[in-house]
């Protein structure tokens, strides 16, 4: 009998803890991801586009966004005690382009930066942050593929049977666009953050970056798109691992002077990849659904304006 209240109690002991251990564990998984914006300088209408990031991320309950933006030059007040804390987040979206004129990080920032990809934080490379910083071999590691010249790396294309084929440096061009253009884009191979999604999905008025140029090293081509000036299909997504870091990059994005709630941000494929995508990097294993108005390859599907956070 005393061995039978001790086997009780025990389990009882066991299950208590079993319940306090499920609890912790969905408090964990319900805990937001903790991501970090960073803007300040672009070529781009990068108030709007964090604005509109935001937008998109914050409703859906899964990411606490926070910003850091960067001093517009290296004489402007802050520049030398701007230092955001990058390891404080799970991913870094990372906006910057000095395209035209702005400036580097200073170089405090770009060593930690480099240390937070290296010890296995997340990396969005926005859009045109791929234009950025071609001086900073890291950098270009970081990213893979980057608006460079011709001289600059090697590009990547997709050829009729799918296969990512290397344009050595040199051959062919230097990146570039052409129009904006209503897309199809195909998916190659089936990665976490595609599940669920069809083989191929329209989306509208986007840039195809053609012969985007870099070292290209451990990158995984996710999709791509034809262009109808080369007649050559190009990378629109693609991950780099770089240390324990995990890396995503997509032309996706494009935030012009002109624009307030432009169709190719509203698009529910694009925000749907974007969410999916910052939850892969910040290594969230839990599946997200498909939405129902996911687009088909057929039509595109275009959502409601992007809520603006005040």
């Amino acid at each position: 009998m005393k061995e039978e209240w001790r086997w009780d109690r025990a389990m009882r002991f066991l299950l208590k803890l079993l319940g306090i251990m499920v609890l912790l564990l969905s408090a964990a998984a319900a805990k937001p991801v903790k991501v970090l914006i960073v803007d300040g300088f672009s070529n781009h209408n990068w108030q709007l586009n964090t604005a509109l990031i935001r937008g998109i991320l914050e409703p859906t309950g899964l990411f606490d966004v926070h910003v850091s933006t960067a001093p517009p030059q290296k004489d402007a007040p802050g520049w030398d005690t701007w230092r955001p804390k990058f390891s404080d987040y799970e991913v870094v979206i990372q906006t910057c382009n000095d395209i035209n004129g702005g400036p580097s990080w200073p170089e405090g920032v770009r060593k930690d930066f480099e240390a937070y990809v290296e010890n296995g934080g997340g990396v969005f490379i926005y859009h045109s942050a791929n234009n950025a910083f071609a001086d900073w071999e890291a950098y270009n590691r970081i990213i893979g593929l980057g608006w460079r010249k011709a001289d600059q790396g090697i590009a990547l294309a997709i050829d009729e049977e799918g296969k990512v084929v290397r344009i050595p440096k040199g051959e062919g061009k230097g990146t570039g666009h052409g129009a904006r253009v209503d897309a199809v884009i195909t998916r190659l191979g089936d990665h976490p953050m595609h599940l669920g999604l069809p083989r191929k999905w329209k989306t509208p008025d986007i840039e195809i970056y053609r012969y985007a140029r870099g070292p290209a090293e451990n990158i995984e081509v996710l999709s791509y798109a034809s262009e109808a000036a080369t007649h050559m299909q190009w990378p629109i997504e693609w991950t780099v691992s770089y240390g324990k870091g995990r890396v995503y990059a997509a032309t996706y994005g494009h935030v012009w002077k002109d624009d307030v709630q432009p169709e190719r941000m509203r698009c529910a494929g694009v925000q749907t990849v974007m969410v999916r995508a910052v939850w892969w990097l910040a290594k969230r294993e839990e599946p997200l659904s498909v939405p129902a108005d996911f687009p088909t390859e057929t039509k595109t599907s275009i959502r409601g304006e992007i809520p603006i956070p005040r």
